[in-house]
């Protein structure tokens, strides 16, 4: 009880306390993470000009991207689209509000009338826009579909978006002129020419081991040229990858498993506790439903050419008679065995005319098909009667009845085209009829009134049925696949990562500048969650991760971690080191040569002495040397007769002497060549105006902070 006492009267000071070790916890773990202490990172994707992207909206962006790209995009690269527009939107936003653009009403009107000028469903009757309709439409769609809706306010602001980026081009290209005296220099510059005698040293006379680049001088030009070598950050893995595939034995055990379908054999029936004689795929007259109950690919019911069977077995398949067994064989994927079920003589392309009659439900319907299937089969068997007394009828028929745009014009016509190119029922219909034949087909658009207008080139076709198994690993591989990824993961972590692939024969694939918004990793495809593990704020070098792919595992290690910053001078080398070697074989050239007229270089260096005729300094080319600037500008220097100094070239040291001057003939009048300037400067805005206005913007891209990607 005393302590109890002592206990309640000091209860203030315990409740301080304790107050002061879970805010020293807290506080612990925001310094720890120093982004908890601002939702920002969490809550803003990226900040263009002090203007915040927010997670919520650009995530909604991204959802309604990802739905209209489907399967065609992945979702980082949806991501990276929504991202590139946002920019863009900010960027160019901040440009209409200094300037106070915008688009009214009345231009809105205008846009919506030009951009759906040709959609059937906002034209009246004489084929012309008709705004009530479009009206009509957009109140519809707001009171029955609210995600319509806000697609349809996402188009209207796309619209506009697109038309106040080009009147703000417009506007800049309205202020671009090419004055007189930038035509009269445009001018000057393609046509003063002249003649020059020269001699090139060039500096593959020096070879590439003498002359000594070391990483300091890598280093010194990567400062000097700093712009030119900023990089993100990045990182750099390996991996081990550890694949799910059939060994050996699996791949005999589903041959032998296909095979024993091929004879009759003998099965216990638990349920009617007797043996049954069950027929094999040899003996079966039913092989339709013997593959469809046994093979992982369904039945297939259509004639084929020669052209369409697996090239590797091609041949023999349809050389086989009708029964003909051949298998097992080795194909995409698959075990299979194939048996000839039908033969038959097939034109391989055919002529055809039909009128298409959609109803309810068809996948061509759209706001066309007001007919119920009972009516519109009612429609088609009506225009058949007809047809069949009285052909004439049928460009008549195809323009008030057909809904199939593809053909309408073409009074419903697909002139010559080969066997399976239409839908199968459409497809048997005017390979297996003869020329002349007019009937009714049914199909997912509708019903057809098909006539054969002509067949060409009957060919032996066959009709194959196969029997296939998927070649995949059995469960003890994938379990032997688990155990040795484990194993190694397990074992890496205390060894050698190296040494141990090495010692268990596995092959070590290293990734290099892996960028924080990267998907791809090369060899195992879009494994977007191995880039989000190495740039982890608490990933160290030399830590190992397992990660699921698809059919097995990947063991991965951080190898390295880059700084955004200056290119580090290993990775730098490729392109510097032959800049570097070109800069010293200049001077180790100039300090050799002692040469002052050519006569004396090019004996000196067993050179010949060269000509080249009409350079200018628009088109800086020398003939028999290529594109050289700094010499031509140097040409343009000089007096005729004079000779220069060595010059430090592209491809060699040179010098030269002047022979000619050509003076350009003047003009009365440079106006032309002043809108060839203008024309040339407002060719580039659409191209080059945005670039360079994203290049001064303040862009902050959160993107891998705030966890969306």
């Amino acid at each position: 009880m005393a302590v109890l006492n002592k206990i309640r009267q000091r209860s203030l000071f315990l409740i301080l306390i304790i107050a002061l070790a879970l805010f020293s916890f807290v506080l612990a773990d925001l310094f720890k993470n120093s982004d908890a202490l601002s939702a920002k990172s969490q809550n803003i994707v990226g900040t263009v000009n002090g203007t915040d992207i927010t997670r919520e909206s650009f995530l909604q962006k991204v959802d309604v991207a990802q739905r209209q790209a489907g399967a065609s995009a992945t979702s980082t690269q949806v991501m990276n689209r929504v991202w590139d527009q946002e920019v863009r939107e900010a960027v160019m936003g901040a440009q209409f509000e200094k300037l106070g653009i915008s688009v009214e009403k009345d231009q809105m009107k205008d846009l919506l009338k030009t951009a759906l000028a040709s959609s059937p469903e906002f034209l009246n009757e004489a084929g012309l826009f008709d705004e009530a309709k479009l009206n009509e439409y957009i109140a519809n769609l707001k009171e029955t579909s609210p995600a319509g809706y806000e697609s349809w306010v996402n188009y209207e602001k796309q619209l506009a978006n697109n038309a106040l980026q080009q009147n703000y081009f417009n506007l800049v290209k309205a202020g671009l002129t090419g004055t007189l005296a930038e035509g009269e220099l445009d001018y000057m510059l393609e046509n003063n020419k002249v003649d020059i005698k020269y001699v090139q040293v060039p500096y593959t006379s020096i070879a590439d081991s003498l002359v000594k680049v070391s990483k300091s001088d890598i280093s010194s030009y990567i400062s000097k040229n700093a712009k030119k070598y900023e990089v993100e950050a990045s990182r750099d893995i390996r991996f081990v990858e550890f694949k799910e595939v059939a060994s050996v034995e699996d791949e005999n055990a589903i041959k032998t498993e296909l095979t024993k379908l091929l004879s009759d054999r003998v099965e216990y029936n638990d349920g009617t506790k007797t043996n049954e004689n069950i027929t094999g795929f040899l003996n079966t007259k039913n092989n339709e439903d013997f593959i469809n109950s046994n093979s992982d690919i369904k039945f297939d019911d259509r004639f084929v050419f020669k052209s369409s069977l697996p090239s590797a077995v091609a041949d023999t398949l349809y050389n086989l008679n009708e029964g003909g067994v051949y298998g097992p064989y080795k194909d995409n994927g698959y075990y299979k065995i194939s048996k000839i079920v039908a033969v038959k003589q097939i034109p391989d392309s055919a002529k055809v005319r039909h009128i298409l009659i959609p109803f309810i439900g068809t996948r061509s319907s759209g706001a066309q098909a007001t007919q119920t299937e009972a009516q519109a089969k009612a429609t088609a068997d009506s225009l058949l009667t007809i047809l069949k007394s009285n052909r004439s009828k049928f460009p008549e028929f195809v323009t008030e009845f057909s809904t199939d745009q593809g053909s309408i014009e073409n009074g419903g016509r697909y002139d010559w085209h080969a066997y399976n190119t239409m839908v199968p029922e459409f497809n048997d219909f005017e390979f297996e009829g003869s020329t002349g034949d007019l009937g009714i087909v049914k199909t997912m658009f509708g019903f057809h009134i098909i006539e054969i207008e002509g067949q060409k080139n009957k060919t032996k076709a066959v009709k194959v049925g196969t029997l296939a198994r998927k070649i995949e690993p059995s469960d003890a591989t994938v379990d032997k696949v688990f155990r040795d990824a484990s194993s190694f993961e397990i074992s890496a972590v205390d060894k050698d990562y190296e040494a141990l692939a090495k010692e268990k024969n596995y092959t070590v694939r290293p990734v290099n500048g892996i960028k924080a918004l990267d998907e791809t990793i090369p060899g195992v495809g879009n494994q977007r969650p191995i880039v989000r593990w190495a740039f982890e704020a608490d990933a160290e070098v030399g830590d190992l991760k397992r990660f699921n792919i698809t059919n097995g595992y990947v063991i991965a290690q951080l190898v390295a971690k880059h700084d955004a910053g200056l290119m580090s001078a290993d990775d730098a080398t490729v392109t510097v080191l032959p800049i570097i070697r070109k800069e010293k074989k200049a001077a180790m050239l100039r300090d050799q040569i002692s040469a002052t007229t050519l006569d004396d270089l090019a004996a000196e260096q067993k050179k010949s002495i060269r000509t080249a005729s009409a350079i200018n300094m628009k088109n800086p080319t020398i003939s028999g040397a290529g594109r050289e600037p700094l010499v031509v500008g140097a040409a343009f220097g000089l007096k005729e007769g004079e000779t220069s100094k060595l010059i430090d070239g592209a491809i060699g040291v040179y010098m030269i002497q002047v022979t000619k001057v050509t003076p350009a003939a003047p003009l009365d009048n440079y106006q032309a060549a002043a809108n060839r300037v203008e024309q040339q400067k407002s060719n580039v805005v659409n191209s080059k105006l945005y670039n360079a206005l994203k290049d001064a913007a303040a862009i902050e891209d959160n993107r891998a902070k705030s966890q969306v990607q």
